[in-house]
């Protein structure tokens, strides 16, 4: 069997698992969401935090809520770092510096995962479990939170009320993430990754020094981390690493965490608004783009001609061998189309037309199907253009799901797509005009450029991979990507909220002949080359100067 046939064979079994695990996920999400039940663990969670989750809030309170919680992560986050030394089970590892535990403690807190630091050589067994891992979940369930209530925008009427952000972040964290991550750990550990807390221990001996790993509990934090799409690795290597993803098994069962439930949450998204149809349209526009891009990857990744290539069947640097150019290419374009940020491959020595695909993943604001709740939500912001620009041809005021898109709508969701280009271009633009962030590149030219152009991307978009040329670890790259990540998580989400209760507060318009129908196919294909075209004016300068040079020239 050739591998382009094995590789459409992965991806066919991938479709085919997510597409069994589409309705019920996606309904049993709408009824956690949508319950007015509390069990007894929750009710200990509120009680402990002062939390009344009966109390319905409007959307300055629920983005308070966000807000002062995140807060308070980044800083027990950062706190835990910084005492690292004086901690138990730290594996004689010592604290961490202040600028990367602030990095770190932004990125973890912003669902990002951006590491700029060797794991097995940093961190312990505490930090690892009960800071990192924690934060997989917390963070995943903020992003849900925020999603569901842009939701309930839609579907409620002249309340302003969006839920109780408390109620949402304890279910999503008790009722789905705990549940799937449970049963994802025990596969993985059926599959070869390890669970332990073992301590360091020396595995070989090699001309001129010794090899030492330690253990961890490694299987239940990749579980939430593809699950999450978090994309912290245990290990510097990430999911390339045979502890963390063993074989191919292990390696597609993972990009089906990845995509599950961001999939699944337009089940939830049509269920929760009435119409399940609105659900399969947004659906059927992330996978297109979804499919598109892997079909792209692999095709630019087999085809690359030239003597070592055509001996390796295809781009093979930078890739593990027992996953293959297909296996890596559905992983790439699973993590960079989602805020994961999980690698199994090094981008970095991808084909130049390659790198410059996952990037332009993350580009296209990662919402097909995007990170988990934040994939949904953004792409409702860009549903809300592409009904606008519909608006414009025909003359007309436009409406998404029986709700006017005015001028204070269409502003918040400019304000949304806005605040990431800027956040990315900025700061690469000021990067390559200082000295010595240039330093920090290990190539020059097209790449170098690509190399710094990714860190702000990945930041800025909450992804966290990284191209793997660019040594990040130094106070500027440290900082400003710090501040990247919370800016491009928290200001959209002050967007997206404002949305949600503008739209709670209005009157539902009634449907008539000349009410653009969004749940059709013609509809999906507005809103893919929305997406394509708002994408490709604001970052093509950008791709000219860096991938797309280097795969001209190549």
């Amino acid at each position: 069997m050739s591998s382009q046939v094995a590789g459409l064979l992965q991806l066919t079994a991938l479709i085919a698992a997510l597409a069994l695990a589409y309705r019920p996920l996606g309904d049993y999400m709408a009824r956690v969401y949508s319950s007015e039940k509390h069990y007894r663990p929750e009710k200990w969670m509120y009680k402990a935090i002062g939390a009344n989750p009966a109390a319905e809030m409007r959307w300055p309170a629920y983005l308070r809520g966000v807000l002062a919680f995140s807060a308070v992560s980044v800083l027990f986050l950062y706190l835990m770092q910084r005492v690292q030394g004086s901690l138990p089970g730290s594996l004689g590892f010592s604290s961490i510096d202040p600028d990367q535990a602030f990095n770190t403690a932004a990125s973890f807190v912003a669902n990002t995962n951006w590491q700029s630091y060797y794991g097995e050589q940093a961190m312990g067994h505490v930090v690892q479990t009960g800071g990192l891992a924690v934060q997989n979940f917390l963070s995943a369930a903020v992003g849900m939170a925020v999603a569901v209530a842009l939701v309930r925008g839609f579907a409620r009427s002249r309340t302003g009320e969006l839920g109780n952000f408390w109620a949402d972040l304890v279910r999503g964290t008790v009722r789905i993430l705990v549940p799937i991550s449970v049963i994802g750990a025990i596969v993985l550990v059926a599959a070869g990754a390890i669970q332990n807390f073992s301590g360091i221990h020396q595995v070989g001996q090699f001309a001129g020094g010794t090899q030492e790993w330690n253990g961890g509990a490694v299987a239940s934090q990749e579980a939430i981390k593809e699950l999450g799409t978090n994309g912290g690795g245990y290990f510097n290597a990430n999911s390339a690493h045979p502890f963390e993803n063993p074989n191919p098994l292990s390696n597609l069962f993972e990009v089906f965490l990845i995509l599950l439930i961001p999939f699944a949450l337009t089940r939830t998204f049509g269920r929760m608004a009435g119409s399940l149809k609105q659900g399969y349209a947004i659906l059927g526009a992330m996978a297109v783009i979804w499919i598109g891009f892997t079909a792209l990857m692999m095709w630019t990744e087999f085809a690359h001609r030239g003597p070592a290539f055509e001996i390796a069947g295809g781009a093979m640097e930078g890739k593990e061998t027992r996953f293959g150019i297909a296996g890596s290419s559905i992983f790439a374009v699973a993590t960079t189309l989602t805020s994961t940020g999980a690698v199994n491959s090094f981008h970095s020595s991808y084909t130049g037309f390659g790198g410059g695909i996952t990037l332009l993943g993350m580009q296209l604001g990662e919402i097909a199907p995007g990170g988990v709740g934040s994939g949904l939500y953004g792409m409702l912001i860009m549903a809300i253009i592409a009904v606008f620009i519909a608006g414009l041809m025909v003359g007309r005021t436009p409406e998404y799901l029986g709700k006017k898109i005015g001028t204070r709508q269409i502003k918040f969701a400019a304000c949304y797509i806005l605040i990431t280009p800027a956040l990315v271009l900025g700061f690469t633009a000021v990067a390559m005009a200082l000295p010595t962030p240039a330093d920090s590149m290990t190539n020059s030219g097209a790449h170098g450029f690509s190399e710094i152009l990714y860190a702000y991307t990945s930041g800025a978009n909450n992804n966290g991979s990284a191209f793997a040329g660019l040594n990040a670890d130094t106070p500027w790259f440290n900082t400003t990507i710090g501040i990247a990540m919370l800016l491009g998580r928290f200001l959209p989400m002050v967007f997206v909220l404002a949305l949600a209760g503008s739209l709670t507060e209005q009157q539902p318009v009634p449907e008539t002949a000349g009410t653009l129908r969004t749940d059709k196919p013609l509809y999906s294909g507005l809103l893919v080359g929305t997406i394509l075209i708002i994408t490709g004016l604001t970052y093509f300068p950008a791709l000219a100067l860096g991938p797309l040079a280097e795969g001209l020239a190549s």
